[in-house]
């Protein structure tokens, strides 16, 4: 059996989630971000229509990766946005594996939301999915959950779920994860991006 992977191979990846603003998206680039993440969720604080979605992609200028965070949107339309717009993954949350494996089948690198309890000692990449992304039950919540028990998957994952600038060094030194997503940790009111705590949260995680 593989060993899972560490930050000790790799510099962890970084992604900032749920951004609605181009100047978010311009101070997570230039702290150091690998990934920015749009949601369209219906009923999130985060959720963007297309043309804002659009928008936000024009300023991302291919400097970091574009990921598409999806609830309740059927996976023919997601397939279709991911080409209108040029993101560069698709992020599911909830969805059948009969629906992830139609976006693997169209040759689109899929990134898939698990819980702690489904994703502990599992293997990523069962379904032809490149990461999983081992969040809170209520995804976007901002609520932590206990890494007590947890035993880190094999394959490329990141943790999600409470994660702050205070906090995500330990969470890396502790779970050693390939990678790391924020969202409500670098807000100042829910659906709010703080930007000097983006650049807070950058920083600790790559002082990891």
């Amino acid at each position: 059996m593989s060993a899972p992977s560490t930050p000790s191979l790799h510099r962890t990846f970084v992604k900032v989630c749920g951004l609605r603003t181009a100047a978010d998206v311009e101070t997570a680039i230039t702290a150091g971000a690998d990934a920015v993440g749009f949601v369209m969720a219906a009923g999130s604080p985060r959720h963007l229509e297309e043309a804002e979605l659009a928008t936000l992609v024009a300023a991302v200028g291919g400097r970091a990766q574009i990921v598409l965070v999806l609830r309740g949107v059927p996976v023919a339309e997601a397939l279709a946005l991911h080409d209108r717009v040029g993101a560069d993954v698709l992020q599911l949350h909830g969805y059948a594996p009969a629906d992830e494996q139609l976006v693997v089948a169209a040759g689109v690198p899929l990134w898939i939301a698990r819980g702690p309890a489904d994703a502990s000692g599992g293997q990523v990449g069962g379904s032809g999915e490149t990461a999983w992304l081992v969040d809170s039950p209520e995804a976007g919540s901002g609520e932590a959950w206990d890494h007590s028990a947890f035993v880190p998957p094999h394959g490329r994952w990141l943790v999600a779920g409470g994660l702050a600038p205070e906090n995500v060094t330990a969470a890396i030194h502790e779970l050693r994860p390939w990678g790391v997503d924020v969202s409500s940790g670098v807000e100042s009111t829910r659906g709010v991006k703080d930007q000097a705590r983006i650049r807070a949260f950058l920083a600790a995680a790559r002082s990891a």
